[in-house]
């Protein structure tokens, strides 16, 4: 989940907190079960906690499809080279840490014949904080609460892709 000190965009609704949009990339990891990763996250500021695909910001002169990579690598073990370059934009807002996001974002696909082990080696000191875990889950096993809420759909439409 973690966004790591992201750059601010303008003010938020209503003239209220300032909303980040700093550029990130998710990766839909879809297994031999057509089962999809999720990782589990707890916002230390809120006490809330949410599932997600792995992800999270692009560095300054990378590419989506490298941040997606690279991500992939460092939050889950898996290798990087599995994240195919098809992609779909998924709108997200929402708040994580206290800071309100407002982006969009492209989620990639990768997928695996089996139902590969995660092992997560690269966290930051917030992702050690906030990480719960990960899990492979069907369509109709997904967790709550989701993030983005229509996930479902996202993974839907992703697969249609290849």
């Amino acid at each position: 989940m973690s966004e790591r000190s992201g750059r601010t965009g303008g003010e938020g609704p209503a003239g209220g907190s300032p909303v980040d949009d700093r550029p990130a990339a998710r990766v839909v990891c879809v297994d031999g079960r057509g089962r999809v990763l999720l990782m589990h996250w707890r916002d230390t500021v809120s006490g809330q906690t949410v599932w997600e695909p792995p992800g999270g910001g692009i560095d300054p002169g990378e590419t989506p499809l490298a941040a997606a990579r690279r991500e992939l690598a460092e939050e889950t073990g898996l290798p990087g080279g599995a994240v195919l370059d098809r992609w779909v934009p998924v709108r997200r807002e929402f708040t994580w840490l206290g800071v309100r996001y407002a982006k969009t974002e492209r989620f990639y696909l990768a997928r695996f014949g089996g139902t590969p082990e995660t092992d997560p080696g690269a966290f930051t000191a917030e992702e050690d904080e906030t990480y719960l875990g990960s899990g492979w889950f069907s369509p109709e096993e997904l967790p709550g609460p989701l993030e983005p809420p229509d996930l479902l759909s996202v993974v839907s439409r992703l697969t249609l892709l290849g």
